[in-house]
């Protein structure tokens, strides 16, 4: 049986290193805000190529941090709008709602998952403040269409780079308002043993207030002048990522040769690969393809000893926690939705298994 990801395969290639960094934790008895992180954050900032990184507790708390910042900051008010791509996981929008403020939802181009930089500045009003890009199955989603639009409109640039560690950065971030958000959950690219997240930018005020919100509102020890949270990321988690960061840029290269395996040697009329350019572009957290009969080859592909996956089977303005979206209509992200399967893709893969997977789909026939 081929896993779609085995998270034991994963750590195992680097065990012994983990083991002693988290053996290096445990015994120093300092578990919180301490040496680990603050060499992870240095390491981090450093390989993104930006001023700050600042962890926190998990992805979804990086991007809510950012625009509770923003909010601090002035940048925007509740109520405001910020544009976001329609085909997204749906931390995305959650972190959104949750500063009370309106998403609004773009469709993406079928080519390449992400956001359609033409749909974007038609979805602009008097009320929009930000626009979140999402590096969606860890294809870059920024252009410099998307660059200008938020300089001409004095908009903040938010980069959900949940599913991106490793291409580095994809927007500037010096001439305008911007920030990335991480999370470092087990599965990522880039993954902990357990939940962690971080935000990056080189906004040298936005980052002290998202150090700030993460830590109880508090930059000063029972001094608390923002309504913050406690969302830190742990020494252990950051000590474990900090070994890891070490072999991204090998795994992603791994990633990178087995989607190209794929893409050249897949040849399946009724399954829709991402192109060459695509391959790549992209760290491939997931390698999507589409299939009208996603179902039946999903079952197809289990039946020959390949588990795959669904990235997402229902989209965001679909969820029953956004019924105010029923009656929205938005066909590409349907699509999309609907016939997206993601074929197993990273570092732990063996050349063996990738060839088996490539025979398996080549010998669905949809009937």
């Amino acid at each position: 049986m081929i896993e779609y990801l085995s998270l034991k395969r994963i750590t195992a290639m680097h065990q012994d290193e983990i083991q002693q960094a988290v053996r290096h934790v445990v015994e120093s008895g300092w578990y919180l805000k301490g040496e680990s992180v603050r060499q992870f954050e240095h390491d981090f900032s450093q390989y993104m190529g930006c001023r700050h990184c600042i962890g926190v507790a998990n992805g979804l708390d990086a991007l809510t941090l950012i625009l509770r910042a923003y909010i601090e900051m002035g940048v925007m008010n509740e109520g405001d709008e910020v544009i976001v791509p329609a085909n997204t996981y749906i931390a995305s929008i959650l972190a959104i709602t949750e500063n009370r403020l309106r998403p609004v939802l773009v469709e993406p181009r079928i080519d390449t998952f992400q956001i359609d930089d033409e749909k974007i500045e038609q979805a602009i009003t008097e009320r929009t403040r930000a626009v979140m890009i999402v590096n969606l199955y860890g294809h870059p989603a920024y252009t410099s269409k998307i660059g200008d639009i938020c300089q001409r409109y004095g908009l903040a640039l938010i980069e959900d780079c949940a599913q991106s560690h490793g291409l580095k950065r994809t927007a500037p971030l010096t001439s305008f308002p911007s920030a990335s958000a991480f999370s470092f959950y087990p599965g990522k690219n880039l993954g902990a043993l357990g939940d962690a997240g971080a935000v990056t930018t080189n906004d040298d005020v936005l980052a002290d207030i998202v150090r700030a919100l993460g830590n109880y509102g508090s930059s000063e020890k029972y001094v608390f002048r923002y309504k913050g949270r406690n969302s830190r990321m742990d020494e252990i988690q950051a000590a474990v990522l900090s070994v890891k960061l070490h072999y991204l840029d090998e795994d992603n290269k791994r990633r990178r040769e087995i989607a190209l395996f794929y893409q050249e040697n897949i040849n399946n009329e009724t399954v829709n690969l991402p192109s060459r350019e695509y391959c790549e572009r992209s760290v491939h957290h997931i390698f999507p393809v589409l299939c009208q009969e996603r179902d039946m080859l999903q079952q197809w592909l289990k039946e020959q000893g390949v588990m795959t996956m669904i990235h997402y089977p229902i989209p965001p303005h679909r969820q029953q926690c956004y019924s105010e979206w029923d009656n929205l209509r938005l066909p590409i992200t349907e699509r999309i939705h609907r016939e997206e399967l993601s074929l197993p893709c990273n570092q732990a893969m063996t050349d063996e298994e990738m060839e088996k997977v490539v025979a398996a789909v080549n010998g669905f026939y949809a009937k």
